[in-house]
């Protein structure tokens, strides 16, 4: 457009003075959880992890078979599955994924290797929702497969990954347990940073919180994808986004990261 040489009325009307600076405009913020997604994939991106996506709408074959969860298996009951009815389909179960691991196996079925990999992405889990769990929420799992990838791989990997997240000194430690996908298997504990350890209703007085789980990939599960298990080894992990959110900011009740309540959102303008 173009300028007038004629000073505008408005401009020149008493009360405005243009040497005043503009209303400033609110500043905005990410939410907390892509924050501290986002601060995970750039810790594993240091060493190497690229990031793979996959559809959050999945078959039976990628969320439970492949992953040594043939049908009846008793470890399906441990995840509440949503599905998803479609009768024009043939047959096949689809669901909303529970885990991200059906990412891994998309990348496993490409045949290339070595693999190292992160997946990012919203689960679902039919859960009662309380101040610890919903029916949907965030995890991020990994994948590593090469030749002589050893369980002390997985240690180190997890261990720099806590002290670049949480700080150099937090505590941490391995229990066994067991993953069907897995073998050997172990959950991972920190030092609770709520209480400093001395015991809450976070860590259920401990002082110490479970903040993913991890284990060597079965051999079986390998070589479902034709992957000579001879040769190559690897591990996996997966954690739930909202803990580690909730530990890093001490925050006690889940649910406020799905509510949009602006004042809560507005105290993480400052972590972008």
């Amino acid at each position: 457009f173009q300028l007038s040489d004629e000073p505008s009325n408005k401009v020149n009307a008493p009360g405005i003075d243009l040497t005043l600076p503009g209303t400033p405009a609110p500043l905005g913020t990410r939410h907390p959880i892509s924050i501290v997604q986002n601060k995970i994939i750039s810790i594993f991106n240091q060493l190497g992890f690229s990031v793979a996506e996959g559809p959050e709408i999945e078959d039976d074959f990628h969320n439970f078979s492949a992953l040594n969860l043939p049908e009846n298996h008793p470890a399906r009951d441990m995840q509440d599955t949503f599905y998803i009815n479609h009768p024009a389909d043939g047959g096949t179960d689809w669901l909303l994924r529970t885990h991200t691991s059906s990412v891994q196996i998309r990348e496993m079925l490409k045949g290339k290797l070595p693999l190292r990999i992160i997946c990012p992405g919203r689960v679902y889990r039919n859960e009662t929702i309380s101040a610890r769990a919903h029916c949907f929420f965030n995890q991020v799992e990994g994948l590593y497969i090469a030749e002589n990838v050893s369980f002390a791989d997985l240690k180190q990997t997890l261990f720099y990954f806590v002290q670049e997240l949480y700080g150099e000194g937090t505590k941490v430690r391995f229990r066994p347990s067991y993953f069907p996908f897995t073998e050997p298997s172990a959950e991972m504990d920190i030092s609770c940073l709520i209480c400093d350890s001395k015991g809450c209703n976070v860590c259920k007085h401990t002082g110490w919180v479970e903040i993913l789980g991890s284990g060597m990939v079965h051999p079986k599960v390998l070589e479902n994808f034709g992957i000579d298990s001879n040769k190559y080894t690897g591990f996996a992990f997966g954690m739930g986004i909202e803990r580690i959110t909730m530990l890093k900011y001490q925050i006690k009740d889940l649910r406020l990261f799905s509510e949009n309540d602006v004042r809560f959102l507005k105290q993480f303008t400052s972590s972008v």
